[in-house]
């Protein structure tokens, strides 16, 4: 079953069971008209259950004709019309159950609501932005409308006032919103930084990490700024913490912190941090590194010996890729060739398989984002640690 399909099922039982107990009170005198509208509701649900979305729409449309009290049917529909990409008639049924004054102050706010939603599906980001902050105004659904005035600021990339009402969001919920007020303080700080007001850039990220003294973000540009103005000691220690406060961002780590250790001089610290994460951390990045290290100090037989222990132990693609090619120069002849064979079919899973994965909605990429292009939530795209990747 779809998620979607879902998600009607069970507007079509609301709808339902709102309408049933509206209406207990008056079963005696109109039996027979509400035998009747149960039997609709019950054949629209098969309907939806037999995946005809289209047939069930037309029964609770008639529904909605026959008794304009079943505000819960009428409200049920607007939401099926917006999840189908039917926004126009979404729009049209929630502004005319809006412009009713038969119907409560409550039935009122929540098409407003409604409507307001069909406006951010249409792209009518400043009606519904005029709309929610009515609401707010009025003291009705505040949650519900700051959430989705927060969703519309960080659409249109309004860093400022996301932060601003992540903040009344938090007043109003009591939730935490310090992983979200880090990000956008860091989106702030990447602006500044692209501008070139380091300055700016670096009392935002302070900022950040204030709100989120464990964000991985605010550490990973702090260490870029830091190794970017000649600092690779503060660098290291930034980068470091990073990794172990988070282990699943090493491989974004990895690169540039064994660059600062270069820099520095100081192989000893680089070999010991390596050997930590191949105790903390599953994945690939401190087993490439390390077959690296070991291949610069102690020769292509003993790197080869390593990499040939950890692939056994910790089967990937990519760990792989890297003993095909050490391989390939330590052996001549046909051996030679199929192991260049097997280099250029490895290269290619490599290339097709996604390096990034969004843990909440499954969106692949081959470059990171903060924020997911599919679902929009921050921090939830992180590097593949399946068995193809790591």
């Amino acid at each position: 079953m779809t998620d979607t399909l879902l998600v009607l099922i069970l507007l079509a039982v609301s709808a339902a069971c709102g309408w049933y107990l509206g209406r207990q009170n008056t079963i005696r005198t109109t039996g027979k008209r509400l035998s009747r509208m149960s039997t609709t509701y019950f054949r629209g649900l098969n309907y939806l259950l037999n995946e005809q979305p289209d047939k069930a729409i037309e029964l609770f449309l008639q529904i909605a004709r026959a008794d304009r009290n079943t505000i819960e049917t009428q409200i049920a529909l607007g939401h099926l019309f917006r999840s189908r990409g039917e926004v126009e008639r979404a729009i049209r049924l929630h502004q005319g159950l809006v412009s009713r004054t038969d119907i409560s102050d409550a039935d009122k706010i929540v098409a407003l609501l409604e409507l307001g939603e069909d406006y951010m599906r249409a792209g009518l980001l400043d009606r519904a932005e005029t709309l929610f902050t009515d609401l707010v105004r009025l003291d009705e659904q505040q949650e519900k409308a700051l959430r989705h005035l927060l969703a519309i600021y960080q659409f249109e990339r309004d860093w400022p006032k996301s932060i601003e009402f992540a903040r009344r969001v938090e007043q109003v919920s009591g939730e935490s919103c310090a992983g979200l007020i880090a990000q956008l303080h860091c989106e702030m700080a990447e602006q500044a930084r692209r501008s070139g007001d380091g300055t700016s850039a670096r009392e935002l990220l302070l900022q950040a990490a204030q709100a989120d003294p464990n964000s991985s973000r605010a550490g990973m540009l702090l260490a870029q700024i830091e190794a970017a103005d000649g600092n690779p000691t503060a660098a290291i220690r930034l980068y470091e913490r990073v990794a172990r406060n988070d282990t699943d961002f090493l491989p974004e780590v990895i690169s540039p912190l064994l660059a600062c250790y270069e820099l520095c001089g100081d192989h000893a610290r680089m070999r010991a941090f390596l050997a930590e994460m191949l105790e903390r951390h599953d994945g690939v990045a401190p087993v490439l590194a390390m077959a690296r290290l070991i291949e610069r100090d102690e020769g292509c037989d003993a790197a080869l010996e390593f990499l040939g222990k950890n692939v056994r132990e910790r089967p990937s693609i990519a760990a792989q890729a890297a003993l095909i090619a050490l391989a390939q120069q330590a052996t001549d002849g046909p051996a030679r060739t199929v192991l260049e064979v097997l280099a250029v079919s490895t290269d290619d899973l490599l290339k097709r398989a996604p390096g990034y994965r969004c843990n909440r909605c499954g969106f692949g990429a081959r470059s990171h984002h903060w924020q997911c292009p599919s679902c929009r939530v921050w921090g939830s795209v992180m590097p593949v640690q399946s068995a193809a990747m790591k």
